[in-house]
């Protein structure tokens, strides 16, 4: 079992062996295996899972639907961000997948296994494994490697604040919303808030990966970082890895900034316990890993990961 250091020790936290046929991590997800959306089945899409989800279930009394194509999406996104993990039938997440797929392609896809290594991007970085690493600044959900890493909170289920831009809220969103009932029957197999430093895996559904790693980061207060956040951040990386590990299929994984968001971990300190954390797990375990992305997404993060990776 792959668990953190959060401090409380881990022993409750559920292997993986306790929910992968649960979730069907196995496998693989359906693909809709047809050409590009039209502008007029795009809408007639949206319409009718917006129909669906204000009719059929009740979310919202929003009276009128919202003209214009972008603020109905953009409707649709919002009520999904806020649906409890409930069952969904086939006819709507047969919709749900086409858009999603469609919108994937549209935004182009980052092939992982093309992006050059730091060994030949920052020939200064004298590390182990710079053959392994890379650094990347982009979306991480156009980004197609075997497994992305999601920054999430201890219930594990996404972030439900509607059309908020945090990582969590924008890879739930673009997978869909299976991904959130998988992680729901993780936790109620748990039965308890994710550790923070440890680590839960699904598939990825309506993403260029495969996987999806969930873990959850410390929280900086007004305190500020001391030895056990630090501790809990390099468990982050750590537990990813191992649970990774256990998957013979994943030989490429993405992390992105873990913590530094709202979870307010100093960049400079988390890119060097990330780098460090990496870099010595990749160094002592056995492993198939080919490719381990650091992906930022602001200047100031790929600023702080180059400084980092050439010292």
């Amino acid at each position: 079992m792959a668990s953190g250091l959060g401090g409380n020790g881990g022993d409750w936290a559920v292997s993986l062996d306790r929910y992968r046929k649960q979730i069907c991590l196995d496998e693989p997800c359906p693909t809709v295996r047809r050409g590009p959306l039209s502008e007029g089945e795009r809408d007639a899409i949206v319409a009718r899972l917006l129909d669906r989800l204000i009719r059929g279930e009740s979310l919202a009394d929003i009276g009128r639907l919202p003209a214009g194509y972008d603020r109905r999406r953009r409707l649709l996104r919002g009520l999904l961000n806020v649906r409890p993990p409930q069952p969904l039938d086939g006819a709507f997440i047969g919709d749900m997948d086409r858009l999603l797929q469609d919108e994937t392609a549209r935004s182009g896809i980052t092939e992982g296994s093309s992006l050059p290594a730091v060994s030949d991007a920052l020939p200064a970085c004298r590390l182990e494994n710079a053959g392994r690493l890379v650094l990347w600044k982009g979306d991480i959900t156009h980004l197609r490697v075997d497994a992305i890493v999601n920054a999430a909170n201890d219930r594990m289920l996404g972030c439900f604040q509607p059309l908020h831009d945090c990582i969590d809220n924008v890879i739930h969103s673009a997978a869909g919303p299976l991904l959130r009932q998988d992680c729901h029957t993780i936790m109620e197999i748990q039965r308890r808030p994710e550790e923070t430093g440890g680590a839960k895996i699904t598939r990825a559904y309506n993403l260029p990966s495969r996987f999806v790693l969930h873990t959850v980061g410390p929280i900086i207060g007004n305190e500020g970082v001391g030895a056990l956040q630090r501790r809990q951040l390099a468990s982050c990386y750590r537990s990813c890895l191992a649970l990774a590990g256990e998957l013979p299929g994943i030989r490429s994984i993405a992390f992105p900034c873990i913590s530094t968001g709202v979870f307010r971990f100093p960049r400079e300190a988390a890119g060097e316990i990330a780098v460090r954390t990496v870099a010595e797990w990749l160094g002592g375990h056995r492993h198939r890993f080919e490719r381990v992305i650091f992906n930022v997404y602001l200047p100031e993060d790929l600023d702080v990961y180059a400084r980092v990776l050439q010292r």
